[in-house]
């Protein structure tokens, strides 16, 4: 019981229940089911500001969607999300997404893989840094993250991407995250576009060696999977 007229210190413990959820765009590679005890590859996309909203098809408009709505095929899962307007990628919820397309689909844990544009770049480092145990790979495009974190992601390989001229995501965003891991000796490669502004994500998904480079990785055996909701 606290008493009157004196500042006391106290703390107090209580579990809280939080329902999230989220709509999104899948994919099924070619020959997912032929063989029921085979595991795939899951890359997570997170679009930008602009695609954000309650229509799936705005996730459409660029990047790894666009390109699987135009007919690439991939030998992987393939989530891409949808941020509601007005809102920023949250970690818990793409934690507890990434957590259901395990359950329900066939899903190699060894090998989950997360690439994101502009505010979805941002949502790629700051995801990795929250779970920096889960993933393969990661690939953020023209996004920012805390560079006094970026070494507890230095055993996980990272392939960032900007344009020198951009004027949205100012490049030393990237430049610092990719600084701050090669400080730590982390397996870090940095694609700079020396003419492109914001679009650095157009080149980027076209290019076929990101697809061929992200699904080459696994999760090193010496970091096991943390996996909350």
């Amino acid at each position: 019981m606290a008493r009157v007229g004196v500042l006391e210190a106290h703390k107090f413990e209580r579990t809280i229940t939080t329902t999230v959820g989220a709509a999104y765009l899948l994919y099924l590679p070619e020959g997912y089911g032929a063989e029921p005890d085979r595991r795939w590859p899951l890359i997570l996309f997170l679009h930008g500001r602009g695609e954000s909203g309650s229509n799936l098809d705005r996730v459409k408009r660029h990047g790894l969607a666009r390109r699987l709505d135009e007919g690439l095929e991939l030998p992987a899962i393939v989530v891409s999300p949808q941020c509601p307007a007005g809102g920023w990628w949250t970690t818990d919820v793409l934690s507890a997404l990434l957590d259901e397309v395990s359950e329900q689909y066939a899903v190699d844990a060894d090998r989950v893989y997360v690439t994101g544009l502009s505010m979805g770049g941002y949502g790629t480092w700051a995801l990795a840094l929250r779970y920096p145990d889960r993933f393969a790979a990661i690939a953020p495009v023209c996004g920012g993250g805390d560079p006094a974190r970026a070494c507890t992601i230095r055993h996980v390989p990272v392939w960032a991407f900007h344009g020198a001229k951009d004027d949205v995501v100012a490049f030393e965003k990237s430049e610092e995250m990719v600084a701050a891991l090669r400080a730590c000796d982390g397996n870090v490669r940095f694609t700079v576009y020396p003419e492109a502004r914001h679009d650095s994500w157009t080149a980027t998904y076209a290019n076929p060696e990101l697809y061929a480079w992200l699904l080459a990785q696994r999760r090193p055996l010496t970091h096991d999977a943390v996996i909350t909701g």
